[in-house]
């Protein structure tokens, strides 16, 4: 029994994940005494959102789009299909090694000591982006280089209208000796399917920061203010600004990634519509 649950922050379905193993070429739930490779999430059962069976191919479309157009680096993930023929987003588990052992890894919400109990149901979004850098510079050795990943990792978010990246959504995880910034996971469009804020953590980019005068007068972020945080988080200006050129407008690439995949026709045309008003609000000039 697939079981939904509604997160009060974002009013997202958020659904059971289940671990799965490729047996003799099927893919299936795997047994209590296995070490699961995979991870299923079907589509949330809840009648009530009627574009609820759309959202593996939009978790799908967005890991692509963030993988093969932006350089993301993220878990490995597809698209599978029932006997019924409902879509199921499948994801690779990176924290199990080849030889079954695991990885230790941690997300944010624990290293910075959120949880339910002292912080309420809320609890993931407790904080701001500027508390993941710090904990980016205390955790990881090769900081800058994990710094600039997770920069773009944001400013995707933003831009794809992932408004649900959360402490939870961002993770390190230990390699050897030393510890990495994972691979994203979790990455979607939420705005495809609900009205949502810009960024999932409450506290946005900084509470440090000066907002820009067009952040203030409209509520939504410009590139000055992904400027201004890419500074205060140490990046270099050079490098900074190659991120932020990349998403100074849709590249063909990504027009092509919605065109193929396997959202219906009038869900590919919002798509890229929210994508298009977020990059004209990236653009806008601040005085």
């Amino acid at each position: 029994m697939f079981l939904l649950y509604y997160d009060i922050h974002t009013l997202f379905p958020v659904v059971q994940k289940f671990p799965a193993v490729v047996d003799n070429g099927i893919i299936r739930i795997s047994q209590s005494e296995e070490r699961s490779r995979y991870i299923l999430k079907p589509a949330p059962w809840d009648n009530t959102l009627y574009t609820r069976k759309q959202i593996p191919a939009n978790e799908h479309l967005t890991m692509q789009i963030a993988s093969q157009v932006y350089g993301v680096v993220t878990a490995e993930n597809g698209l599978c299909f029932t006997p019924h023929g409902d879509m199921v987003y499948i994801t690779k588990r990176f924290d199990v090694a080849e030889d079954g052992s695991k990885y230790y890894m941690e997300d944010f919400a624990s290293l910075l000591c959120k949880s339910e109990a002292e912080h309420g149901s809320y609890f993931k979004y407790e904080g701001s982006f500027e508390d993941v850098a710090r904990m980016i510079i205390k955790y990881i050795p090769a900081w800058m280089v994990a710094m600039e990943r997770f920069f773009r990792l944001v400013v995707f978010n933003y831009i794809y209208g992932n408004g649900d990246d959360h402490l939870k959504n961002f993770s390190i995880i230990k390699v050897g000796n030393s510890y990495q910034l994972a691979p994203a996971y979790d990455l979607m469009n939420t705005c495809l399917h609900i009205e949502g804020d810009d960024f999932g953590l409450n506290g946005g980019l900084s509470l440090s920061l000066e907002k820009s005068d067009v952040y203030d007068r409209t509520g939504h972020p410009c590139r000055l203010d992904f400027e201004r945080f890419g500074e205060f988080i140490g990046l270099k200006t050079k490098r900074m600004n190659t991120i932020l050129d990349a998403f100074s407008s849709l590249p063909m690439e990504a027009k092509q990634l919605v065109g193929n995949s396997f959202l219906d026709d009038k869900m590919k045309r919002t798509y890229l519509r929210i994508v298009n008003e977020r990059i004209a609000r990236f653009n806008r000039k601040s005085e």
